[in-house]
């Protein structure tokens, strides 16, 4: 065959291949999106946990010290305040659900949750004596009760320390949290926004005190501990005997399917012995397994070894650990959905072959109906580290290059965590810190570990186990241990209403105790939903007060600021090791005393503009969007930042569509109030911290954006008055400051079974 002639076939296949790609967006772009389970839904419609979201954002904001430290246990930083008894905690606008609330004890209460303005005042037993209610109640709840109830809120008695609230409280425009006491006010949140045209499950309707959760999402959560799967499908059981280092356990070749229920049973007196062997699940024949975990952690807990002899070890809801002690088994059981769409491989690993162990199994499954490439796999990635880096967080999971893939689209939904091999509880002091799709803020910022399990104060020391959280093992102290077992202690945070979304890149980090200052022994599992394709994808990037950039986006701003350069950090840890005479005598860490003084987090040199005018400018997207997500990266020095936001086609660029509003409450000045006793006034201190570099985002509705490759963006600053208390002004005048944008599309992931 010629040149000429493999030329012109070459461009032919080009051709084709073009055609085919065009093709395939436009087919893309059709299809319908799975719909998100809003509300109490998110309940119901568990089964759902693997699908595709688009148009939703998570979020977890907390009273974490703002200086990166541990002051008063991450307790009493708050964005602004009013009266004397209204301290802000958070302050959100747009359309969401809030989904979760968690306070030390009854601290802050009476609590107001300000939904769409109307304010909601909710307290807890502990309120009316708070000096005396550790000693003098015995059972507590929130009040009134009807709109709390047990299992989806639990108060300080159970929980060993905290009070939390799953119960959903949807807003169609705003949500604020307040706090009416000061004192140790300890509290982090967790909550979704939507873009507007959503596929919601149910449209979203304002919350408020009169509406009780219905009952048949209590009595779901109320069967957590039992098998909640489907019974009447498909299922393969057996036993097989643990005589190789490797052994299968099933392999489902009826795909697509969804595994409903992975139950397994291990004799009860060789628990512990067991513990370590590791579930290996594959699906589709992928060339890395998605699991890969030690059974007890992968089940919820650090050990088998059940220190008090407990009928369950966990009683969670999508995965329990019981102990059948009249047949002297260990039933051991997973409920989250697991879709495939040819096979699943399962087997045990990291076994003994001279145990002669038996482990019994059941599998059941399911058809499932969800396309591929807006499904995703479930996958449970263990992290073993054994010696943490001083001054840096843990990193439980990284998705970025995981399993051989460098983009997942997917959800976040739990962990579980060794933070202890020998009975040391102060590791519990570290926050967590969530990075999502490339931004540099985390996205979700907590106020400790055991917070995060669901506890407070270190649980006391005691066990617990709830729904979706608790600490199942684990010693009071180390001197009040019974076995070398009961050394470690552990803790788990299962997500479901709040499950957090991410496009492109999940990053989920912990520091090990405050300021990343301890040196112990973590071990984690991260549960997560991955599909090896992005669902957003970066299509522009913006560098307001670069010349070139700001002429290739055509911005316009008639009352911006000259260019201003700003040298400053993120919230992403310490600035500076600290030196702690206390911290060297109690650890005796080599080589600490000379980290003291050295820098961790560096400061970065970034410029840009503020304005209180509007800023206009156009950016690209894939014409095959299904929405988009507009990150900007500002100086949060300038408080309580916020502008309408406007979107046009280039074509007709005087038909403008109303986004939404774009709001950041606070900035990097906040109130640090815990005074001394509980019923004491409120301390009106300031702080500032130096990080003043800051990500946010906003969702862009598909209905503006659908077909488009182009759109143009006008942000209409909002004047903000709140002052950060009564009669004293923030220290800058609120201004709309913008440094970078970055535009990402939401997409269809380009994904098929191979």
């Amino acid at each position: 065959m010629n040149r000429t002639l493999l030329t012109a076939c070459a461009l032919v296949a080009l051709s084709l291949a073009v055609q085919a790609g065009a093709q395939r967006k436009a087919e893309q772009g059709a299809k319908a999106l799975p719909v998100v389970p809003v509300g109490l839904d998110a309940y119901r419609m568990w089964d759902r946990l693997p699908e595709q979201r688009f148009g939703v954002r998570a979020y977890m904001r907390s009273t974490y010290d703002r200086e990166g430290g541990n002051q008063s246990a991450d307790a009493s930083h708050y964005l602004f305040a009013n009266e004397e008894d209204y301290n802000v905690s958070l302050d959100v606008k747009g359309r969401g659900v809030f989904y979760f609330f968690r306070a030390n004890h009854w601290h802050g209460s009476p609590w107001h949750f300000v939904v769409d303005g109307t304010d909601n005042v909710v307290s807890e037993t502990g309120t009316a004596d708070p000096i005396h209610a550790k000693r003098d109640i015995k059972r507590s709840e929130f009040i009134p009760a009807g709109a709390f109830p047990n299992p989806l809120c639990w108060t300080w008695a159970d929980t060993k320390g905290a009070d939390l609230i799953w119960t959903p409280m949807p807003f169609g425009e705003s949500m604020r949290v307040a706090y009416s006491r000061t004192r140790y006010g300890t509290g982090y949140y967790i909550y979704h926004l939507f873009a507007d045209g959503a596929p919601l499950s149910q449209p979203v309707s304002t919350w408020n005190l009169g509406q009780t959760p219905d009952p048949d999402v209590v009595e779901l959560i109320g069967r957590a501990g039992q098998d909640i799967a489907p019974k009447n499908i498909a299922k393969k059981t057996g036993t097989v005997k643990l005589d190789r280092e490797r052994v299968p356990l099933a392999e489902i070749k009826a795909g697509p399917s969804a595994v409903r229920a992975l139950r397994l049973t291990i004799p009860l007196y060789r628990a512990t012995a067991l513990e370590r062997v590791r579930l290996v699940a594959t699906w589709d024949g992928a060339a890395h397994p998605s699991i890969d975990v030690p059974l007890c952690l992968f089940f919820g807990a650090g050990t088998l070894y059940n220190r008090t002899e407990r009928e369950f070890l966990v009683e969670g809801f999508p995965i329990n650990i019981r102990f059948d002690y009249p047949n002297n088994k260990v039933k051991l059981s997973c409920y989250y959905p697991m879709p495939f769409f040819r096979s699943a491989r399962f087997e045990l690993a990291g076994i003994d072959p001279a145990s002669g162990d038996e482990v019994g199994y059941e599998i059941r499954y399911e058809p499932w109906r969800t396309a591929p490439e807006l499904s995703s796999y479930f996958h449970a990635t263990y992290t073993d580290i054994p010696d943490p880096e001083l001054g840096h967080d843990m990193v439980y999971l990284d998705t970025k290059g995981i399993e051989g893939h460098e983009h997942w689209s997917g959800s976040f939904v739990g962990t579980s965590f060794i933070f202890s091999h020998n009975g040391f509880l102060g590791t519990l002091e570290g926050d967590p810190r969530f990075y999502f799709d490339g931004s540099r803020t985390p996205q979700a910022y907590g106020t400790g570990t055991e917070e995060w399990g669901g506890g407070g104060d270190y649980w006391g020391g005691q066990n617990m186990t709830l729904p979706f959280a608790g600490h199942p093992c684990g010693a009071p102290g180390r001197d009040k241990a019974r076995h070398e077992k009961d050394l470690i202690e552990s803790g788990y945070r299962f997500l479901l209403a709040d499950m957090m979304p991410f496009g492109n890149r999940a990053v989920i980090r912990f520091e090990h105790g405050g300021e990343n200052l301890t040196k112990k022994h973590y071990e984690a599992v991260a549960y997560w939903y991955g599909l090896p394709a992005p669902s957003l994808v970066l299509t522009d990037r913006f560098d307001v007060g670069n010349a070139a950039s700001e002429q290739a986006h055509g911005y316009v701003s008639p009352d911006a600021s000259e260019v201003v350069t700003l040298t400053s950090r993120y919230e992403q840890g310490i600035d500076l090791f600290p030196y702690y005479p206390w911290f060297l005598d109690r650890n005796g860490i080599p080589g600490y005393d000379k980290l003291a003084g050295t820098e961790v987090y560096p400061a970065e040199t970034r410029d840009g503009r503020t304005t209180r005018g509007v800023s206009q400018f156009a950016v690209a997207l894939d014409p095959a969007n299904r929405g988009a997500l507009i990150r900007r990266t500002l100086d949060y020095s300038f408080p309580n930042q916020t502008a309408e936001v406007w979107v046009a086609d280039p074509a007709t660029p005087d038909d403008w569509q109303r986004a939404g509003v774009w709001y950041l409450a606070g900035s990097n000045t906040c109130i640090y109030s815990d005074p001394a006793g509980e019923l004491e006034p409120r301390l009106l201190r300031t702080k500032t911290s130096n990080r003043r570099l800051r990500d946010d985002e906003f969702m862009i509705p598909e209905a503006l954006t659908r077909g488009k490759d182009k759109v143009l963006l006008r942000l209409k600053f909002v004047p903000d008055d709140q002052q950060l208390f009564p009669g004293f002004p923030f220290p800058k005048e609120s201004a709309w400051s913008e440094l970078d944008y970055e535009v990402y599309s939401y997409v269809v992931p380009d994904f098929s079974v191979k």
